[in-house]
């Protein structure tokens, strides 16, 4: 399953690069760490979801998606907001 994930990991990430330079878009380095950062607790979040769920711990499964599942989400959200709005005003 984790071969899976870092291969999708891997090509978004490749995507995404290529789409910022046809576009010719580039992020700051506080939206890169940011991002990293997201999509590392996220995958914690997934880790760990599905780690509890194999040891039968289903409410320790529910309490990972809301203590890092979502600060995940805020943090990617974030991250695509102060990009989406730098390109508006430019």
């Amino acid at each position: 399953m984790w071969f899976m994930i870092g291969i999708l990991v891997g090509a978004l990430v490749v995507g995404l690069i290529w789409l910022m330079k046809r576009n010719n878009f580039s992020l700051t380095w506080y939206e890169w760490l940011i991002s990293a950062i997201g999509l590392s607790l996220l995958l914690f979040t997934i880790q760990n979801y599905f780690g509890s769920l194999a040891e039968i711990e289903p409410k320790a499964a529910s309490m990972f998606l809301l203590v890092t599942g979502l600060p995940s989400l805020i943090l990617l959200a974030l991250v695509w907001q102060l990009a989406f709005r730098r390109v508006k005003k430019a």
